[in-house]
């Protein structure tokens, strides 16, 4: 049996959990939400890297979807926004649910995986989506937020992004509370995005897992939306997931520079760079032919995932792809059909069953089941926390 087929089939066992796929986003860039405009129970392939077809051939039986919204978006503006996301998903459930359930905890995860069925859960991408409010974050896990990165590209009143200049220095005093909180409520604090200070200032103050939805190891690529390895060695003590993303710009060297050429030409072009509209895409595509791009490959990938197993550990490593979040995809992996071939990769580098096994669905869930273990034990210790900013940060 050829390594594609017996990655195929171990798929059917166990199946993939994805940390991160933009498509709510995108259906609002693209068609505000119209998802008979843009029905993804079928065929998408032309405008999007996710469909209902293609996560059943990529194997995918658990999916976090992400409910961004950009942060230059604030205050109310930026939770109208994250509501308006999270009713999105709302309406893909409805819409699909021979194929989609929702997922709220392990045990959904699990249930949905006897049915059949893809086991779908939210993650906030960006502290900005709470507006500094500790009940707007309880809120969110009500509605079934399941975790919250920290930040995204921007700093926000109470954490450092990777991206930005440093302000905090990590965490503030109310950043602390915040993950504090999350522990409480069983939200998993997701570490992708932030500052290398925020993630060790994360670490030192929560009693549960946490996971990084979309990164990769900076010792590989040396992007500060990587993980470095001091911090990929604490995830053994804390129990979290580091799952690799495939973002070119964040795996291969050679695509950071390119990546940033790019950018200034949507900039130029009035476009966001993160706008992967077909308007956009023919941008991009346009200035590829006159400074062609670096391709990354299942192999580079691949290539992060060996080096994060030796620093964190195999039952602390993960994937979130963050397709329909980038505008390009490495070869093999150009969208939610291609799992596959990284796992036939992994086995012809001689990747147990055992070891996949945990990257692709154990793992993921085993810190579900932790944070919500966690959260039972605080609930009974502690009421909710009502401080403000000004209280803890003045």
């Amino acid at each position: 049996m050829d390594f594609l087929t017996q990655a195929r089939e171990h798929l059917k066992r166990h199946p993939v959990v994805d940390g991160h796929n933009d498509l709510p986003w995108a259906l609002r860039r693209q068609v505000r939400y119209d998802l008979d405009a843009l029905d993804v129970s079928g065929d998408c392939g032309d405008r999007l890297h996710t469909d209902i077809p293609r996560l059943r051939a990529g194997g995918v039986g658990a999916q976090f979807w992400s409910v961004y919204v950009r942060s230059d978006l604030a205050g109310d503006d930026a939770v109208s926004a994250t509501l308006e996301q999270i009713d999105a998903v709302g309406q893909l459930l409805a819409r699909c649910p021979a194929d989609l359930a929702r997922a709220l905890t392990a045990d959904d995860m699990e249930r949905a995986r006897a049915q059949g069925r893809i086991a779908s859960l939210m993650g906030a991408e960006g502290g900005h989506s709470v507006n500094n409010s500790l009940g707007t974050l309880r809120a969110l896990h009500t509605l079934g937020v399941r975790y919250m990165t920290l930040t995204h590209n921007d700093n926000n009143d109470w954490a450092d992004s990777a991206t930005d200049e440093p302000r905090a220095g990590g965490l503030t005093a109310f950043g602390r509370e915040v993950v504090r909180e999350m522990n409480r409520c069983g939200m998993l604090v997701d570490l992708s995005h932030v500052a290398a200070t925020t993630m060790r200032d994360a670490l030192d103050t929560t009693a549960a897992p946490v996971i990084f939805s979309h990164s990769s190891a900076r010792a590989v690529c040396d992007h500060p939306r990587n993980v470095p390895d001091d911090v990929l060695q604490r995830l053994a003590d804390n129990g979290g997931v580091a799952m690799a993303t495939f973002v070119p710009k964040f795996i291969l060297p050679a695509a950071v520079e390119w990546t940033e050429r790019a950018d200034e030409n949507m900039r130029a072009h009035g476009l966001h760079p993160l706008d992967t509209t077909p308007e956009a895409m023919k941008v991009h595509r346009s200035f590829e032919e006159r400074d062609p791009r670096p391709v990354a490959t299942v192999a580079t990938v691949a290539d992060h995932l060996d080096h994060m197993r030796e620093a964190a550990g195999v039952d602390h490593i993960g994937i979130g792809g963050d397709f329909d979040g980038t505008a390009f995809t490495p070869a093999g992996l150009e969208d939610v059909a291609g799992y596959p071939n990284l796992i036939a990769e992994l086995l012809r580098r001689g990747w147990s069953k055992a070891d996949l096994s945990k990257l692709t669905w154990q793992n993921a869930v085993r810190v579900m089941r932790a944070a919500e273990d966690v959260a039972r034990d605080l609930r009974d210790r502690r009421p909710p926390s009502n401080a403000t900013i000004t209280d803890l940060d003045g």
